[in-house]
């Protein structure tokens, strides 16, 4: 999802990496889910997040869908994000009756990286420190990969690269084609071939052949 927005206005102006130490630990957010509420469509799911969420759940897409997540269009893309609970909070569907996490183990990547949030540049990206998301002010410094705990975090943060790289194409050649048919068939083309097919138990192997497969196809230049 792009932000027209500067690292000075959202960000301590530091580039971090997945070693360095950064504050962002907030001491297991006692009595507080701030961060879980009022989200709207802004908790965008990756593959990766659908992958974890099935196999945890025992739930496929479809399911999902039914229950737990929803679609909408992002930036001329239908992707899927997590459902909010009606409400007057309207707060992460997956919150149990204590105001805690339910799937914090496996728990989406937008979530991991709270309050951090990712820098892309070119076919990369770093860690930056939101300022101004988090209302615990007293936070303590922890390493990027502790707090994300992702296992084979070296595979996730080439995949995330990849897929961003992936979007930003297929978003290019959505605004370029005057053909609306072919508008119709990229902005769906995501959904049906990276979040409804399911995934075995190599999860990074397959997703990268299903790339190589629609780079060969020159669907996406």
């Amino acid at each position: 999802m792009k932000r027209n927005v500067t690292l000075e206005e959202i960000s301590d102006g530091k580039l971090y990496t997945a070693g360095d130490l950064v504050k962002a630990d907030c001491g297991g957010c006692k009595e507080c889910a701030a961060c879980c509420q009022g989200m709207g469509e802004s908790i965008v799911l990756d593959p990766y997040d659908i992958y974890q969420l099935s196999e945890n759940l025992q739930m496929t897409f479809e399911e999902l869908l039914a229950e737990r997540i929803e679609l909408h269009v992002v930036d001329g893309i239908v992707l899927p994000n997590l459902k909010m609970a009606m409400g007057e909070e309207e707060c992460c569907s997956f919150l149990d009756e204590t105001g805690r996490c339910s799937i914090h183990a496996f728990r989406p990547g937008i979530c991991r990286l709270f309050p951090l949030g990712r820098y892309y540049t070119d076919d990369s990206f770093q860690y930056i420190l939101q300022i101004h998301e988090c209302r615990n002010q007293n936070r303590t410094k922890i390493k990027v990969k502790k707090w994300l705990g992702i296992p084979d975090l070296k595979s996730y943060e080439k995949y995330i690269a990849n897929w961003h790289v992936f979007l930003l194409d297929v978003q290019k050649e959505i605004e370029q084609s005057q053909d609306e048919g072919l508008r119709k068939q990229l902005s769906m083309l995501v959904l049906r071939e990276f979040y409804l097919k399911p995934y075995g138990e190599k999860f990074y192997e397959e997703f990268q052949e299903r790339l190589e497969i629609q780079k060969r196809k020159s669907i996406v230049h």
